[in-house]
C-alpha cells in the first residue's frame, strides 16, 4: 500500500467513532483471509520423493482405514 493512500484511510479512519473503528478493523482483517498464501508449487518441487515409498504406503492406509469411516451415532 503506497504512503498516500494508507495515509488516506489512516485520516478517514481517525474521524470515525470508536465501533466504526471497530468494523474497519474486521473488515481489514477479513480482506487479509482472503489474501492467498502460500508458496507456489515449484519451490515445494524439492521435497518430492522426500517420504519414503514404503512410509507413504502406511499413511495411505491408516487414512483408508481410519479417515474414510463415518460414526452415525458420533454426535
Amino acid at each position: 500500500m503506497s504512503n498516500t493512500i494508507r495515509a488516506k484511510v489512516i485520516e478517514q479512519l481517525e474521524t470515525l467513532p470508536e465501533n466504526l473503528q471497530g468494523q474497519v478493523l474486521e473488515f481489514v482483517q477479513a480482506l487479509q483471509m482472503r489474501v492467498r498464501r502460500g508458496v507456489p508449487g515449484k519451490k515445494l518441487l524439492r521435497f518430492a520423493g522426500a517420504i519414503p515409498l514404503d512410509d507413504v504406503e502406511l499413511m495411505r492406509q491408516a487414512i483408508e482405514d481410519e479417515c474414510e469411516q463415518v460414526d452415525l451415532n458420533e454426535w
